[in-house]
């Protein structure tokens, strides 16, 4: 596979996404990520789907995505854009929740609904990077919080 310079990529699909990130099914929370601007922004698209197991028991004829998994996908949304920042492609890194703050829940989301994950950085370029997120359907905010993460990445061998 050619390899261009990972920091021009504006976008990742769902398979850049697996290249940058460990998440897999049933965990994977974002289908795309674009409008990357790298260290600084980016926006993570997350379809929503009945199929999903956490609306078998959230709630039985009536689901409704759990507040914390749309921070978590807000969370790996972060994750790709730091990645394509800091050309962490194929690196196998492992990212840890650190502090979730001001989180706010507004509306509910359930299957049908796109969320739009807007991710701004407020503080990052090491290890532990500090994020505002915002998720959106139809414009509507339906989540908010700041969270700060840990990336780690494994020691490279002699």
């Amino acid at each position: 596979m050619a390899h261009m310079s990972d920091t021009d990529l504006k976008s990742a699909d769902l398979e850049m996404i697996t290249r940058i990130i460990p998440h897999r099914y049933p965990f994977l929370l974002v289908d795309k990520v674009r409008d990357i601007d790298v260290g600084k922004s980016a926006v993570g698209i997350k379809n929503v789907t009945f199929n999903e197991p956490h609306f078998q028991g959230h709630f039985p004829g009536t689901p409704i995505m759990p507040g914390v998994t749309i921070i978590e996908a807000m969370a790996q949304t972060a994750a790709v854009m730091v990645g394509v920042s800091q050309d962490l492609i194929d690196t196998n890194m492992l990212i840890y929740f650190m502090a979730i703050d001001k989180a706010k829940f507004r509306r509910k989301v359930v299957p049908g609904d796109v969320l739009e994950l807007h991710i701004t950085v407020k503080r990052g370029g090491s290890k532990i990077w500090k994020f505002a997120g915002r998720a959106l359907v139809d414009g509507e905010m339906a989540a908010e919080a700041e969270f700060t993460a840990m990336m780690d990445l494994p020691e490279a061998s002699a």
